[in-house]
């Protein structure tokens, strides 16, 4: 399975299927994997689908709207699943995705219970804490026990470039422990935010382990030959996609 992101967190994790896409991935000059139509996404998660060596149907997406909103898959879903930005599944041979193109994916895997997560966290995301409500989701319907929750927060756009404005910086003062780890104010006077570390620190606080994290810390922007970056080409672009599947 070539041109495809594996995280070295999940090595020791047996049966599953853990990845982000590249631009190399799917041959689509912007492959998308939701929309209105079936003809905007149905030839990317075919082709997704092939290379990983599995069903087309199998893959599973939520309709993102930068909600803090988490849904669990207990069967394939006949209906899109809308208004949702993770989803849940302790179901083998489903393999939940999240797509994204600046934003941070993150991996979720319970080896105990038996438990995967897909979360998309934009800064609206991040900042409504969206990971923090998928491990309570983990938790209170899985029984998951955090310590044991392995995490993988995938490629977005970095702290070296995501510059935002004044509502941004405050709703990450509000929301986030340790903002001031995250956030950086630059040269002209404006804030960077690190989503990366933002996102680790939300899952610190949930109670998972330093050691259980892996932070990939490539910047979608910056490796423009690599991602899609919704800054840097405009919303129009293609997305990466995180999937996690139990055998």
């Amino acid at each position: 399975m070539d041109d495809l992101i594996r995280y070295p967190v999940f090595q020791s994790c047996k049966n599953l299927l853990a990845f982000t896409t590249t631009k190399k991935s799917v041959n689509s000059v912007a492959a998308r994997f939701t929309g209105d139509e079936e003809s905007v996404f149905m030839g990317s998660r075919k082709e997704l689908a092939h290379l990983l060596g599995i069903k087309t149907e199998q893959l599973v997406f939520p309709r993102q709207t930068h909600t803090s909103r988490v849904c669990t898959v207990a069967e394939i879903p006949e209906q899109e699943i809308t208004e949702t930005d993770a989803l849940i599944t302790n179901q083998a041979g489903i393999c939940i995705c999240v797509q994204t193109a600046d934003c941070v994916p993150i991996l979720l895997f319970d080896p105990v219970e038996k438990v995967a997560a897909a979360v998309h966290a934009g800064w609206r995301g991040t900042v409504q804490k969206i990971v923090v409500e998928t491990v309570r989701k983990m938790q209170k319907e899985y029984n998951s026990d955090p310590v044991n929750i392995i995490a993988a927060i995938g490629p977005s756009i970095g702290p070296g470039v995501y510059e935002v404005g004044s509502e941004v910086e405050q709703a990450a003062r509000r929301s986030i422990p340790k903002a001031e780890e995250t956030l950086c104010l630059n040269g002209s006077g404006k804030y960077h935010f690190n989503l990366w570390e933002a996102n680790r620190n939300l899952l610190l606080s949930c109670g998972l382990v330093a050691q259980h994290i892996e932070v990939l810390e490539e910047c979608s922007f910056q490796e423009g030959e690599k991602y899609y970056s919704a800054r840097r080409e405009g919303v129009d672009t293609g997305r990466m996609v995180s999937g996690i599947m139990i055998y």
